[in-house]
């Protein structure tokens, strides 16, 4: 990152993380968290459709296709859709320490454009976690896993509980997530983003 913040910088007590004995193996597709989310959600019909898959420790990878309702200058994507695939992979990274955490900070830097019909290839890993909050560092890629970098982020996640949502969200959308039968898409619809 060019110049990351304060904010961003694990304190010095900060530890490495350890992945959760029951997260998804290495190369398992994670799936959506939440059919209606932006990010990763197939229920989206202008959503990224984000897939992303465990790596080893706490990393992961994961692509999405640039669709013409996701760019801002004619024919180049949005950078707030850039910095959306980004906060949404980095944001994945939790199912993977089995935690429920919202984005507290996120900076994004642009190095190149990426042009509609592009597959950003993204990568991520959590690099501390210090208390409640967790320290991640994600970059995406064009044409492919070598390709050169278009864009980098670091992020800051803060654990939070259901409570969290129940109090602030939509209480028709809670209420169908915490009755879904399914005890894992029921942990996991609450597990990104504020």
């Amino acid at each position: 990152m060019s110049g990351s913040s304060a904010g961003l910088k694990p304190p010095a007590d900060a530890v490495k993380p350890t992945r959760h004995p029951d997260a998804p193996a290495p190369g398992e597709l994670l799936g959506a968290h939440y059919g209606q989310c932006f990010g990763c959600g197939h229920e989206q019909p202008h959503g990224l459709h984000l897939e992303a898959r465990a790596g080893e420790g706490v990393s992961l990878t994961a692509e999405f296709t640039v669709q013409p309702a996701h760019q801002g200058a004619p024919g180049l994507a949005h950078g707030g859709v850039l910095t959306t695939a980004l906060d949404e992979t980095l944001g994945s990274l939790n199912w993977l320490l089995r935690t429920i955490a919202v984005t507290g900070r996120l900076e994004t830097d642009f190095v190149r454009p990426v042009p509609v019909g592009t597959t950003l290839f993204l990568e991520a890993e959590v690099t501390a976690v210090a208390g409640r909050k967790i320290y991640s560092t994600g970059t995406g890629r064009l044409g492919g896993p070598e390709g050169p970098v278009a864009v980098r982020a670091e992020a800051l996640f803060i654990e939070v509980g259901v409570k969290h949502f129940v109090e602030n969200g939509r209480e028709e959308e809670i209420q169908a997530a915490m009755s879904d039968p399914d005890q894992v898409r029921r942990t996991r619809a609450f597990e990104v983003n504020p």
